[in-house]
C-alpha cells in the first residue's frame, strides 16, 4: 500500500516513512499537492538474484528500449569545421 506524505511530513516523520516504505512498499512525497518523488527500498540480494533469472534474450523495454534505438556515432556524417576568416575580438 503506497502511503502519500506531504514534504514536510515526510521531514518530521522521515524515521517512519522508511519503515512503511520496506513494509508496505514505495512511499510518495507531495509538493504543493503534486506528487514529486516516490521512495523505494534499496536493491537486496533477492532482488538482484530474481534480475540474475532473467533470461540474457530478454528484451529491453521502456526508457532502455529508446536508448538502445538511437543510432550510434558512427552512422553520423560530421560536418567539416570551417575556422573563421577573421577571428574573434574579445574585450575592449
Amino acid at each position: 500500500m503506497t502511503t502519500v506524505w506531504q514534504v514536510q511530513e515526510a521531514k518530521n516523520r522521515f524515521s517512519e516513512m522508511i519503515e512503511q516504505t520496506l513494509s508496505q512498499g514505495p512511499q510518495v512525497i507531495t509538493r504543493h499537492g503534486r506528487a514529486v518523488v516516490r521512495v523505494v527500498a534499496a536493491v537486496t540480494g533477492e532482488d538482484v538474484a530474481a534480475s540474475a533469472a532473467v533470461p540474457a534474450t530478454a528484451q529491453p523495454d521502456g526508457f532502455a528500449q529508446y536508448l538502445l534505438s538511437v543510432p550510434r556515432a558512427d552512422d553520423f556524417p560530421l560536418p567539416v569545421r570551417r575556422s573563421r576568416k577573421h577571428p574573434v575580438q574579445l574585450g575592449g
